[in-house]
């Protein structure tokens, strides 16, 4: 166990600072650290990934808490602090964040061998990729590849969105879609994109859900752009019912990756 005997009381602390200004991206850039906001989300990366626990800040009374008995047992560092503190560090962090390394980055290889992946070329808005990275591990996706132009997965909203999905599954970045695209091919993998004039329908329950694919699933304002559809091998459709025009992304992508997870599994 390694615990931190002093209690942080001062809100005005240079520690307290840096913490802070890791919800910015220069800083978790200069630092190559990240912020953990949350009990769920600290849990799960106690839990899955305590390697990268640099520092655990809790307030104190949660000093008792399962999860910073856990960390104690690991060995991880654990500061207590008063809810002054934590709140000074972050706004969401509901007396209890851990500051965390970035880990090294994931390759494309982690594709060889999967069943379904998702490929997201332009998800740029943090909270829709921090839900969908939930989707995917919550489907049992093996890789989640996520291509430039999107939001950082260490952004802080992204980290909160995935409530703790960030640490279940591999997550590549920094490559392009044209590069994932080949990757998922090389791999046996079908690349298909979610698209309202796909058509093969997601709900019709035929084969081809049951074989290796990668879903693509487009900007939510953009969606796939004409470059995009040309890498993929097929565009699938959710047929829709009632009166709404379409599904949000992360909607679309629950029902696509659990069509081919029920006929996968």
């Amino acid at each position: 166990m390694t615990e931190r005997p002093e209690m942080l009381a001062n809100v005005h602390a240079d520690r307290v600072k840096k913490v802070a200004s890791l919800s910015g991206r220069s800083a978790r850039s200069r630092h190559r650290q990240f912020l953990v906001e949350g009990p769920g989300a600290v849990s799960e990366l106690v839990a899955h990934a305590p390697e990268l626990v640099r520092d655990l800040y809790v307030a104190v009374d949660l000093a008792n808490d399962l999860t910073v008995l856990a960390a104690r047992e690991a060995g991880l560092y654990v500061h207590l602090a008063t809810r002054e503190v934590i709140a000074a560090m972050s706004g969401d962090a509901q007396g209890l964040l851990a500051v965390a390394r970035i880990p090294a980055a994931v390759g494309l290889d982690v594709l060889d061998g999967a069943r379904l992946v998702m490929l997201l070329p332009q998800a740029s808005d943090p909270g829709n990729l921090g839900t969908l990275i939930r989707i995917a591990d919550a489907a049992g996706a093996d890789a989640v590849v996520v291509c430039s132009g999107s939001a950082e997965v260490t952004n802080p909203k992204v980290v909160r969105a995935t409530t703790g999905s960030l640490f279940h599954l591999p997550i590549v970045t920094g490559v392009s879609f044209d590069e994932a695209a080949a990757a998922a091919h090389a791999a046996g993998l079908a690349v298909i994109a979610a698209d309202g004039g796909g058509s093969l329908n997601v709900l019709e329950g035929a084969p081809w859900l049951a074989e290796p694919t990668a879903w693509v699933f487009g900007n939510e304002a953009h969606g796939i752009s004409d470059d995009e559809l040309a890498a993929c091998d097929a565009t699938a459709s959710i047929p829709l019912f009632g009166k709404a025009e379409s599904l949000n992304v992360a909607a679309a992508a629950a029902v696509c990756l659990y069509a081919s997870a029920a006929a996968q599994h």
